[in-house]
């Protein structure tokens, strides 16, 4: 009989999607926050589904020859960086089994029918981040900023993010230096009151152009703002904004945002291509390993100059600037306004004119532009979490490019969606994880769609 309160021995032999270890009692499993496999552990059984079952890890009885001590002393408490405890090695072979498994348990796909690539590993796993998000809260009645600790509002400080890019955490420190001088009010969720809520930040490594946004409940303009301005200067300060955002709300930005210091927005570039990047822009957060990303997507995509194609979900743009450097046209599709704007100034910066964007639903977009007589040979899709919707990939079927290129965030519902495209004629050849977030359990896929003869 399982019992909860009940203390067991167990070997940890597996991860969980949010990299928890997974141990067994006989065969029953039980998530245990804090180990790895190879651990073998004491852990309490905190509650038990009919399926499975949580634990608390109580000590560590024989290590994981793949365990390492974190860098970051947050670790335990933040939660944001649930894999670093684990050598980056056996990281990656986590994120390479997981994907795999997905791929082929719910895509239905054997060993032997695709090509499964090595998994394409970052070259610095610390200090990579682009962008932070970093909450303010008071604690001891001292104004502090880090991260929410896993499943609360709880914040757990931290100044020095070991993902975050080093000016970025820099920049955070002399933000907060400067609201405890001040004496800023610090906004209470219960309550709604106090003004600092967030301390956003941006950086382009290739130029090193920083952009500092400070989230405020109030349109009240900041005091002494000039002496900021002198301290982040020397980090390549471009951009210094105050974000408004009076809603009683989890979302992070307002839509009101107010230049305290140079331009809205900070370029960053990507070889030689400019993307424009402001408070609300999507943009992968790991430049280096963007470019391995999109790399491994043009080389499935293999365009030429004769070739049309279709990128949606394009956001900024910026795999359909990469693919247009190749192709004879590109037309990319994303819902989001504020994105399309950024899309079409990002073309205008980099002075290609051979890409189109439209803002709209996916699925209407490709919808109107069928009946209006588009086509095209080849289609990248990098959707949200939740993946495609099944309408839109039976457009796809019904436009018949030769190729799909789908780049995914999450593969489970990549793999669901790879099944749907096999029955539509579509067998994927080959697939590559790529790891963006070295420390986390998330990581992006890419896989080759090809269209069988019939």
């Amino acid at each position: 009989m399982i019992k909860v309160n009940q203390t067991y021995l167990a070997d940890v032999i597996d991860l969980t999607t949010g990299g928890d270890g997974i141990a067994k009692i006989d065969s029953y499993p039980v998530f245990v926050a804090g180990s790895v496999p190879g651990d073998q552990i004491s852990f309490t059984l905190t509650k038990a589904n009919k399926t499975y079952g949580f634990g608390k890890l109580n000590k560590i009885i024989t290590p994981s020859p793949n365990r390492r001590v974190p860098e970051c002393s947050s670790f335990s408490s933040c939660g944001g960086c649930s894999l670093m405890h684990l050598d980056y090695g056996a990281q990656l072979k986590y994120k390479s089994d997981f994907v795999h498994s997905n791929l082929v348990r719910i895509g239905g796909y054997g060993d032997g029918e695709f090509e499964y690539e090595p998994i394409i590993g970052a070259d610095c796993e610390f200090f990579y981040r682009n962008k932070a998000q970093f909450p303010v809260g008071m604690q001891k009645g001292r104004a502090v900023c880090g991260f929410y600790a896993p499943k609360s509002h709880s914040i757990t400080p931290c100044e020095k993010c070991y993902i975050q890019n080093e000016n970025i955490n820099k920049a955070v420190s002399l933000v907060m230096d400067y609201i405890r001088q001040e004496n800023l009010s610090i906004y209470n969720e219960k309550s709604h009151k106090g003004i600092v809520r967030h301390i956003y930040a941006r950086f382009g490594e290739e130029n090193g152009d920083l952009m500092v946004c400070i989230v405020t409940n109030s349109a009240q303009k900041l005091p002494w703002v000039e002496k900021l301005v002198q301290k982040l200067l020397p980090l390549g300060l471009k951009s210094l904004v105050q974000n408004v955002n009076t809603k009683k709300t989890n979302v992070i930005l307002g839509d009101k945002n107010i230049v305290l210091f140079g331009s809205d927005s900070i370029n960053i570039r990507l070889d030689d291509l400019t993307f424009k990047v402001n408070p609300h822009s999507f943009f992968q957060v790991n430049t280096t390993q963007m470019k391995k990303l999109y790399s491994k997507a043009l080389e499935y995509a293999c365009v030429s100059k004769n070739d049309t194609v279709f990128d949606l979900y394009c956001g900024v743009g910026s795999i359909s600037l990469y693919l247009a450097k190749k192709a004879k046209k590109v037309i990319g599709v994303e819902i989001v306004p504020q994105a399309i704007e950024n899309a079409k100034e990002n073309a205008a910066l980099s002075g290609i004119e051979n890409a189109e964007f439209y803002c709209g639903d996916c699925t209407e977009v490709v919808e109107r532009l069928l009946s209006q007589g588009e086509r095209a040979n080849v289609a990248v899709v990098d959707p949200p979490r939740k993946g495609c919707d099944e309408k839109l990939l039976e457009l796809l079927k019904t436009m018949n490019p030769e190729k799909i290129v789908y780049v995914s965030c999450n593969s489970a519902t990549l793999a669901r969606d790879v099944a749907i495209m096999r029955s539509f004629g579509y067998k994927m050849t080959k697939a590559c994880a790529v790891d963006m977030f070295p420390q986390t359990s998330h990581v992006e896929t890419v896989v080759l769609l090809q269209r069988q003869n019939t």
